[in-house]
């Protein structure tokens, strides 16, 4: 993708975080178990496996948000 080299480098805590997030909201969104969200908290993205990280990123981009309408 190629809008999406800008989050890659950053921890799924940050991109949470500016999303507004708590990793219980964002594992109820993406129907995971917490402890999964905060296993994952201290990586990157872009080092975050691959079947978690097509969930995570749409979510963590904004891309749900974007439908709403309003």
């Amino acid at each position: 993708m190629l809008f999406n080299f800008g989050i890659r480098n950053k921890t799924i805590k940050e991109l949470r975080k500016k999303r507004g997030y708590t990793a219980q909201e964002l594992s109820d969104r993406m129907k995971i178990s917490k402890s999964l969200i905060l296993r994952v908290d201290d990586m990157k993205l872009k080092d975050v496996p691959e079947p978690l990280k097509s969930k995570l990123t749409p979510i963590l981009r904004g891309d749900d948000t974007d439908k709403i309408p309003w």
